[in-house]
């Protein structure tokens, strides 16, 4: 961290330094760049001045003082989000929560911990471990991921389709609004009464303020779990299974998919025993009690050969189970042996178009000569597919644009919507009019500036009414590159 110069010039670093401390306040350029881009592959932004509070009195200080000084804010967790939602733009003033990572109180008679943003998504559940509890959304980021950021975004996971995505499972958040002002929203208590604000809040992506205490529903950890492996010759041929599986009354906790690309990368690292000559396989887990499994293990594999699955294999224990999802958690980090670089999609499609929309993405990306690999929700149609290539390549950056603007249109086209977990942010802002009506997005703006008139709670986000942070101030001449 930035050592105290001897005489501080800049009256607002002044200011934030007293709220704060020298140690946890720095203005370093090195500190600036690193806080400066998130997890997706867009360009980076420019950040101001970055801070490191502690508590929802300091969060309140810090923002009390970009309102005195005019100065917007933009607040950032574990920065593994995948849209530019934390990329800052116009030099804000940069309120980094990580240090906000105390697991308050965990009341398992009710069912609630509360929590602050900055607590890492898995260290909840393995703090969890023993009480018959666990935190039910868990991003494929749940090792780095923090709860602030899964708010944020309303991240889901693989085991969203059963249980839900994170508005499902949090009751109540004490939010620091961009007047400075600590309300809460929801309640631990049980249901509130009038406006859903808490509902309003989750899925904000930091536009409406600072989330410094959320109270999160616990889930029962079930009595008897099945985690089944089904590949297939042909990965239309897992899409229908997946379908006829929902069709036919059954609700897995996840229905995974992974082609045959994701496969031979993950599977030497993960060695969950994956069959290499598939082109694609299928994770299914089902939950509950006993006999209801057993029942499920038995049409799922049944509704599986009709569709073309080649073998089903269950895992037997729980050491091979969590292999199995090892491999699937680890595809994106695996993709790196490939290509140093990919663009990761994710928009969300009806399942009964799930076949037709797969063989237009491996055709928008042949017709582009890019690489794409397929990991996906698929029990919820919310597809991933991965663009992998190397930037350094000229003319690359271009195609990847291209093709990821007809994979968005092609999910419009089936009925789908711009995203399923990983939000708007920057990357998919210019889109929004191909979803939503001029109307739509009014009404949108409109309750936003009921949070934030003045607009500086993470401006330049998620609605298309701005310029992008290549727009704001001229950061690099990649006009055409920020959006990718």
């Amino acid at each position: 961290m930035r050592k105290r110069r001897q005489k501080i010039t800049d009256p607002l670093l002044e200011a934030l330094i007293s709220a704060l401390d020298e140690e946890r306040v720095t203005d370093g350029a090195s500190a600036r760049l690193l806080y400066s881009k998130d997890g997706s592959v867009m360009e980076g932004g420019r950040a101001g001045i970055v801070c490191f509070p502690e508590t929802t009195e300091e969060v309140a200080k810090c923002v009390e003082i970009s309102k005195k000084f005019d100065c917007e804010f933009v607040t950032r967790g574990a920065g593994t989000g995948l849209a530019g939602g934390s990329v800052p733009c116009n030099d804000p003033i940069v309120i980094v929560t990580t240090r906000m990572n105390k697991i308050l109180e965990v009341d398992l008679e009710k069912r609630v911990a509360w929590v602050q943003p900055g607590v890492v998504n898995l260290d909840l559940s393995l703090s969890l471990r023993g009480t018959g509890f666990h935190f039910a959304p868990d991003p494929s980021s749940q090792q780095a991921c923090t709860i602030g950021g899964n708010v944020a975004n309303n991240s889901g996971g693989p085991h969203c389709l059963a249980y839900g995505v994170t508005n499902s499972h949090v009751a109540a958040i004490e939010v620091v609004l961009p007047d400075a002002s600590v309300v809460e929203f929801g309640s631990s208590e049980g249901e509130m009464c009038g406006y859903d604000l808490r509902g309003v809040f989750v899925g904000g992506e930091g536009t409406l303020g600072i989330a410094t205490r959320i109270a999160v529903r616990l889930t029962e950890d079930p009595p008897a779990v099945a985690t089944l492996l089904l590949d297939f010759s042909k990965i239309t041929e897992a899409a229908e299974t997946v379908s006829a599986i929902i069709a036919n009354g059954i609700l897995p906790a996840a229905l995974e998919l992974m082609d045959k690309n994701v496969v031979a990368a993950v599977e030497p690292f993960a060695k969950a025993g994956y069959p290499l000559d598939a082109e694609a396989v299928l994770i299914a887990e089902v939950d509950g009690l006993p006999d209801g499994v057993s029942k499920e293990i038995e049409k799922i594999t049944q509704l599986a050969k009709v569709n073309g699955a080649r073998q089903v294999r269950i895992a037997t224990d729980q050491e091979e189970r969590e292999r199995i999802w090892k491999g699937r958690k680890s595809a994106f980090g695996a993709i790196a042996k490939i290509k140093p670089d990919y663009y990761l999609h994710d928009t969300v499609i009806p399942r009964r178009r799930l076949a037709e929309v797969i063989e237009k993405v491996y055709d928008i990306a042949e017709k582009y000569e890019l690489l794409v690999m397929n990991v996906f929700h698929a029990g919820d149609g919310n597809l991933h597919p991965l663009l992998v290539f190397d930037a350094r390549i000229p003319g690359t950056l271009e195609k990847v644009r291209k093709a990821g603007e007809e994979i968005v249109a092609t999910s419009l086209e089936a009925g789908g919507v711009l995203s399923g977990e990983h939000g708007i942010g920057l990357e998919k802002q210019r889109f929004m009019t191909q979803q939503f009506s001029k109307r739509d997005l009014e009404a949108q703006d409109a309750l936003r500036r009921a949070f934030d008139p003045d607009n500086r709670s993470n401006p330049h986000k998620v609605l298309p009414t701005g310029a992008s942070c290549g727009e704001i101030d001229s950061l690099k001449e990649i006009p055409e590159g920020v959006w990718i």
